[in-house]
């Protein structure tokens, strides 16, 4: 039986070239008055992508049938490195314990869940970290350097013991975004790639 999700990345070589991005459901109603009322279906975005703009060479075209294979098409979902957006700091910065504020301990809770802030205050989107990288996780208690286990399959933190009340719980980290295939049919054509014609290969952000 095939899992619905396979730990294994796409292909770096084509990822970096990707294009895409989030994407977010509104429901705009305009009113008589001129006035709009505003509605967003889902409290997270999702991300699109299209691999076909990161297929530089035959050598790429075949990494990608062979993975697009290997996860039957759509049925099986897997990693994705965004280009624009894969860990804690902020572009260009390396990460570090103190750049995402995962909560404060209240002498009881040893779980925490990774996440990243887009913004600053109330307005800020808190976005869950589902696949962090192994080995990338660095964590801080009230900014001092401190050791938990790391679900690398669902990116949650758990202390040996409750960190103290009041304190601040941060992390850095890279991570990864868990996609599938939007499409269960790969149409390849030699002839056509090597007259510039990209294939278009599309990929959505999964919740696994």
């Amino acid at each position: 039986m095939v899992a619905s999700f396979s730990e294994e990345r796409f292909p770096l070589s084509v990822a970096f070239g990707t294009s895409g991005g989030p994407e977010r459901r509104t429901d705009i109603v305009r009113l008589s008055t001129g006035y709009e009322n505003r509605n967003q279906r889902t409290r997270h975005s999702w991300r699109r992508y299209d691999a076909g703009s990161g297929v530089k060479s035959l050598a790429d075209l075949i990494r990608v049938l062979d993975f697009f294979e290997a996860r039957r098409g759509r049925l099986v979902g897997f990693r994705f490195r965004d280009p624009f957006d894969a860990a804690s700091a902020r572009w260009g910065q390396a990460a570090t314990a103190l750049d995402q504020l995962l909560g404060t301990g209240d002498g009881e809770t040893r779980s925490f869940q990774l996440a990243k802030r887009y913004g600053t205050g109330e307005d800020a989107y808190v976005r869950p970290i589902r696949k962090p990288v192994a080995g990338t996780v660095r964590l801080a208690v009230d900014g001092v350097a401190a050791k938990a286990s790391v679900e690398a399959t669902s990116g949650l933190v758990t202390f040996a013991s409750p960190p103290p009340p009041g304190s601040r719980i941060t992390a850095g980290f890279e991570f990864d975004v868990p996609v599938r295939f939007d499409i269960d049919h790969l149409a390849l054509n030699v002839a056509a790639f090597e007259a510039g014609d990209i294939p278009t290969i599309p990929l959505v952000e999964i919740r696994p």
